[in-house]
């Protein structure tokens, strides 16, 4: 199948390798841009643990001095790729909760006491979880913006060459908010009909909303979010 992937870099250039050992063509055209704030840790606290719950949030770390400061705290990462990139930057030990940010927010509970100072280094675009459970819970978190993702202004021309000459078969979808730019830089592009007679492979109930509140039919949802069960869904 001819396959776009939306999804931003460094993600986009690893899952086009994926699918094309699997047999697959992959167009990559991200429709984000990842870029760090630069944003400094705050001042004069200390933390007792870190959560991490995206790739990008280890990689925007990893590339201050600040990081040094946060060695040897236990980190809390969403899912393996994040927790393998936190021991590759020396951070941890590590404790993965296998994707879910609900889970993370477990892991926390049974790791750590009510009243914990925790930091959570995220992106501008968040969710409201694991921050919204832990801080009901009694924990006290500080986030730290070292992320955004910046929408690209138009569709990318290479999708719009591919809708034109109908050839793609289907869109892979990591992240709620890359779904929700693609269908609108296809929609404004004129390619709202062919984008929505791909089939659509999403990482999770979450990354599909969007696509399904604008009546985009959905071909499959993961039930993890893991990659793995996504492409498998391919075969």
């Amino acid at each position: 199948m001819r396959i776009w992937v939306p999804r931003p870099e460094p993600g986009a250039t690893r899952t086009g390798e994926r699918l094309a050992a699997a047999g697959h063509r992959p167009l990559l055209a991200p429709v984000l841009v990842v870029r760090p704030t630069g944003a400094p840790l705050p001042a004069g606290m200390r933390f007792d643990a870190v959560l991490l719950t995206s790739a990008n949030a280890v990689a925007a770390l990893a590339a201050t001095t600040e990081v040094d400061s946060l060695r040897g705290l236990p980190v809390f990462a969403v899912g393996g790729r994040t927790a393998g990139l936190a021991l590759q930057a020396r951070l941890g030990p590590v404790t993965e909760a296998g994707g879910d940010a609900r889970a993370l927010a477990a892991l926390v509970r049974e790791t750590l006491a009510p009243g914990a100072h925790l930091l959570h280094v995220a992106g501008a675009d968040r969710k409201a979880e694991p921050a919204a459970s832990l801080a009901e819970a009694g924990y006290a978190l500080t986030a730290l913006v070292a992320y955004a993702a910046e929408a690209v202004p138009a569709l990318p021309d290479s999708v719009c060459a591919a809708f034109a000459a109908d050839g793609l078969d289907a869109a892979l979808h990591y992240s709620r908010r890359s779904a929700s730019v693609a269908l609108e830089c296809a929609e404004t592009a004129g390619y709202g009909g062919a984008f929505g007679a791909l089939r659509h492979y999403c990482l999770s109930d979450d990354v599909a909303g969007p696509l399904e509140a604008a009546g985009v039919p959905v071909h499959f949802v993961a039930t993890r979010p893991r990659e793995d069960e996504l492409l498998a869904a391919l075969r």
